[in-house]
């Protein structure tokens, strides 16, 4: 088997060599995949049967040729035969140009003279870790004494793990069933993590919780779409959502079959949410037979990295009262603050401050592990807190919830973890504290450092970033640059970006990937990479810019 592998290996390197080297000469054919490697040519648009054979021999060499593996006119699936709404949704994120990074990473590792850059920067996705964030060392120790649990009767392990992290973890194992993390768990979460949760939404604030309102889902995403699923019932429900918008609430609306009634943010005023103008819409939508069932609103905001004042947020919450709407609170930035002059206020706290009880408004809140300091994006943890619904209504989202049996149980602790770390007396307290503001210090120094770059660029005005962990900068193309976009039937942002990538290396995401207002222009940059990784990324950007504003200057 071991000699099969290495053969089967051997193979790919080979065929691999063999695909980079047709791809360093291009011919100026139909097939032409890629121009020359100078910094400011374009990588020419992939045909989607070329682009199924690159990606089928990629991963199996010994694949039947093209003209062997490509008739698929037997089988009975075909484009036009698949659910609709999967064709409609989108996901920018990891869209387009990802999968052309990661193409010309695999490019790199063959023969890394290949490119005019030595290394692909992901700057498109908010994945911390990947791009060098150290995990929090008392959520990882807990992780591991609870996945392990033989080691903590073991004399050498309190010199190797906190006390606090082997107390906590005998509490968590004590509330597991089995005391197992390999084991399903009630469909909501395990009962004791979900008190530590509403204990933590106490704590922050200052108003009670119940456990019976927390439904402990695999990160943000699944409980965003079990509430899409729940609330749109055809084409003629609508969710207003925020635009620029994270893709995942246009995917997910695609996907559940409702319609999208979008409400834009104010760039001139700090991407602003205005509530006229949400009304407005409101009312556009209704007059054209839309039932509109909720409002989106992420604070602090993703692209865009504002963060609300808490007048602002009471008249959403009034809004959402009057108009009869759900509100469904993305909050899973709420650690990622950088500005002295804001700070975060849960939409559960402001509504309560107001004097609205748990049968005045609903409410969605969704957190996860995969932001704030902590960046555990692969654990898969999060939750949302559920109130203002009846019990019918209660039991149908229960129901939902035990399709999928249970979220994974690492990302159930960690939630729980997220939201009762170390307190003052604790062992780790004080190794806890610093990491965490070491990780929130360095992402506000880079946030402001990468906002200054993109402000001296030409064209390019960047509002400041005060939470999350993105910038959005609005990019004045040239004229000849939206024309050449348009001769290759490409937004002019998506070409701005394809050709950045090309020619730095540097990944960011077309504005167009999360809506924005007609004729404007946009990419989203995360803030991510580590602090020595930034000057490369500014001086990168700033030199391709250059090139690319003079070659199409009007």
């Amino acid at each position: 088997m071991r000699k099969f592998a290495a053969e089967k290996s051997k193979n790919l390197l080979a065929h691999r060599k063999l695909l980079a080297g047709g791809l360093q000469h291009p011919t100026a054919s139909s097939s032409t995949l890629v121009s020359s490697h100078s910094h400011h040519n374009l990588l020419l648009p992939y045909s989607s049967l070329l682009l199924r054979f690159l990606t089928t021999t990629a991963a199996n060499p010994s694949a039947p040729s093209e003209s062997m593996s490509s008739d698929y006119s037997s089988t009975p699936v075909k484009i036009d035969s698949i659910n609709p709404k999967v064709l409609e949704c989108e996901y920018a994120v990891r869209g387009e140009i990802v999968n052309l990074a990661q193409k010309l990473q695999e490019d790199l590792k063959v023969n890394p003279d290949s490119h005019p850059f030595d290394e692909i920067i992901y700057c498109n996705i908010g994945n911390p870790q990947s791009l060098g964030q150290q995990p929090i060392t008392f959520f990882r120790e807990v992780l591991a004494l609870c996945d392990h649990p033989a080691i903590l009767d073991k004399g050498e392990t309190q010199g190797i793990f906190s006390a606090d992290s082997i107390e906590r973890a005998f509490q968590i194992l004590d509330q597991i069933p089995g005391r197992a993390t390999g084991a399903y768990s009630h469909s909501q979460g395990i009962k004791g993590l979900r008190d530590t949760i509403c204990a933590g939404i106490e704590a922050r604030d200052g108003f009670p919780a119940d456990p019976n309102d927390i439904f402990l889902t695999d990160g943000a995403s699944p409980a965003v779409h079990m509430m899409m699923q729940l609330l749109i019932r055809s084409k003629n429900d609508g969710i207003l959502c925020p635009i620029p918008q994270y893709p995942l609430y246009s995917a997910s609306i695609a996907l559940h079959g409702g319609s999208l009634v979008p409400y834009y943010l104010d760039e001139a005023t700090g991407w602003g949410l205005e509530v006229s103008d949400v009304k407005k819409q409101l009312e556009t939508a209704r007059s054209k037979g839309i039932d509109v069932r909720a409002l989106v609103v992420i604070n602090p905001g993703n692209p865009t990295g504002q963060v609300l004042a808490e007048s602002n947020q009471q008249q959403i919450v009034d809004f959402c009262k009057k108009e009869g709407l759900v509100l469904l609170a993305d909050e899973v930035y709420q650690e990622n603050v950088y500005v002295p002059d804001k700070h975060f206020h849960s939409f559960k706290k402001v509504a309560r401050s107001m004097g609205y009880g748990e049968k005045d408004i609903s409410l969605v809140s969704f957190q996860s592990v995969s932001k704030g300091y902590y960046g555990e994006c692969g654990k898969r943890g999060g939750y949302m807190e559920v109130t203002g619904f009846a019990l019918e209504i209660r039991e149908q989202m229960y129901k939902l919830a035990s399709v999928n049996l249970c979220s994974n149980i690492s990302g159930q602790i960690l939630a729980s973890l997220v939201m009762s770390p170390p307190k003052v007396g604790d062992e780790s307290y004080e190794s806890y504290t610093a990491e965490r503001d070491a990780i929130l210090s360095s992402l506000a120094s880079r946030a402001k450092t990468l906002e200054d770059a993109l402000n001296s660029l030409e064209g390019v005005t960047c509002n400041r970033a005060e939470g999350a962990m993105y910038l959005f900068p609005r990019i004045t193309l040239p004229n000849k640059a939206i024309e050449a976009a348009k001769a290759v039937k490409t937004a002019p942002d998506a070409f701005y970006a394809r050709r950045l990538l090309n020619a730095t290396g540097v990944v960011v995401v077309p504005g167009s990937g999360f809506g924005q207002v007609p004729g404007t222009w946009h990419f989203r940059c995360t803030i991510l990479p580590q602090e020595d990784r930034i000057p490369a990324i500014v001086s990168r950007l700033t030199e391709f810019h250059k090139a690319f504003m003079n070659e199409y200057r009007d």
